[in-house]
């Protein structure tokens, strides 16, 4: 039993039907990226409207991340942060040089991921 759309079907039209398609897929695609970029765009604004840049300076005292140094071993219960440090140098791009209370230089370098500033 024929269906409607089988019994509609040209067979000439439907190949140039094919080809027209063909040729407006291009445009289909830049259309569709471009919405994309026009949705990220939006998220990026959406997300830096919301971020607190945070940046220290020589002779702020933060404290640093015990997951990254692995100073104090406490397991679960342990201490998160370790410190007060002193920042001696601000390096660029996030990255500072510590020194501890007692006027040690600490060996590395700490990223501004694992930092946070020291409240009295």
């Amino acid at each position: 039993m024929p269906t409607y759309r089988t019994a509609i079907v040209d067979a000439v039209h439907n190949d140039e039907e094919l080809l027209l398609n063909l040729d407006l897929l291009e445009e289909r695609r830049k259309r569709a990226a471009f919405r994309e970029a026009k949705a990220k765009l939006k998220m990026t604004r959406y997300y830096n409207a919301r971020v607190c840049g945070i940046t220290f300076r020589p002779g702020d005292f933060v404290y640093g991340s015990n997951d990254t140094s692995h100073a104090v071993d406490g397991g679960k219960l342990g201490p998160k942060w370790e410190g007060p440090y002193e920042v001696t140098e601000a390096l660029g791009d996030g990255a500072y040089k510590l020194r501890s209370t007692d006027g040690t230089v600490l060996p590395r370098m700490w990223n501004i991921t694992n930092l946070k500033k020291w409240h009295e």
